[in-house]
């Protein structure tokens, strides 16, 4: 049976208790009032171990991605951009008990990894929102930086999520919670997306845009490859199927969005997804670029995000350059 949540599964209202009139990051389980403790298992933290409101509660923006090494990256360069005191190179994974994930924190701004799939970016963003809910945080944006398939677009691209789609290019997620399919939407802030939209106007030949972002659940068979171990489809299926979804609005596919856009919706908080481009699937399905040309792509959602966190801090220049190497 397929059904969509009703009250219970609503957009949490704004709480904007113990923050000053600012909206305080919220979970939607009323379950956890009656712990006596909250472990953390997959980040090796817990609300008796630590002290979550002195370790988190300054945290403004959350930046998530795939891989734990380019999330460092991410994170050094973000000690960089900000101009903060010590070596970067020292920075401390928080999640080095465990290994799941990596999580470094760069002032207001936490960074993590979350693996590949819905299954491994869901089990992180259930234990970052309830870690964020009891360290008081308010006012938190999230943004998810990744990789991606392009779909008629030039590789290098960075798109934009207006919508997260399915394999059926409809804007929902479905989950199986017990015996029954749910059902959740997976709109993501379309204001924030536009201020993302315009800062990479500033950037010099940072091609950016907007548009529809299909996850699957494989990144071969699922994602209309030819060269997995296994394929049940011809050539000519598959650019029938991309070119539908080219149609529908799908400029780039990858393998979290929908996940990650119902999660946040839900909880009320910000987001957006901001992916680049490896290649485009309608020219083939392999990544065939050389590695330097992979890393500088892999920049440019860093880039972007870079200075969107600077800019709400009050710390962007505008005559800075964006060609900065990563430390």
């Amino acid at each position: 049976m397929t059904y969509f949540l009703a009250d219970s599964d609503k957009p949490i209202k704004t709480e904007r208790n113990n923050c000053n009139g600012r909206q305080l990051v919220s979970v939607k389980n009323p379950h956890l009032d009656l712990m006596d403790e909250d472990i953390l298992y997959h980040f090796n933290l817990g609300t008796k171990t630590h002290d979550l409101p002195a370790m988190f509660g300054d945290i403004k923006f959350v930046c998530v991605g795939g891989s734990p090494n380019r999330m460092k990256a991410f994170a050094q360069f973000m000690h960089k951009e900000l101009g903060l005191e010590g070596d970067a190179k020292d920075m401390s994974d928080i999640c080095a008990g465990t290994d799941r994930y990596s999580m470094y924190k760069v002032g207001p701004v936490l960074s993590i990894s979350h693996g590949m799939g819905v299954p491994s970016i869901s089990i992180m963003l259930h234990e970052l929102i309830k870690l964020l809910h009891h360290a008081k945080c308010c006012d938190v944006t999230i943004i998810r930086i990744g990789t991606s398939g392009g779909l008629g677009i030039e590789p290098g691209s960075v798109v934009i999520t207006d919508i997260a789609v399915d394999s059926f290019f409809k804007p929902q997620f479905e989950q199986v919670i017990l015996d029954n399919v749910v059902v959740r939407s997976t709109e993501l802030d379309q204001d924030l997306a536009n201020e993302l939209l315009k800062c990479s106007r500033e950037i010099e030949d940072f091609p950016t845009l907007i548009g529809h972002t299909m996850c699957t659940d494989d990144f071969y068979e699922g994602q209309g490859r030819l060269d997995g171990a296994l394929c049940s489809f011809s050539n000519e299926k598959k650019l029938e199927y991309l070119k539908r979804a080219y149609d529908a609005g799908v400029r780039n596919i990858e393998m979290e969005s929908t996940v990650f856009a119902a999660m946040c919706r839900l909880c009320g908080l910000k987001a957006a997804v901001v992916c680049v481009t490896l290649l485009d699937r309608l020219e083939g399905d392999q990544i065939t670029a050389s590695h330097e040309v992979l890393v500088e792509y892999q920049r440019r959602p860093q880039q972007l995000i870079s200075m969107f966190i600077k800019k709400h801090l009050g710390l962007w220049n505008q005559t800075e350059l964006l060609d900065k190497e990563l430390v």
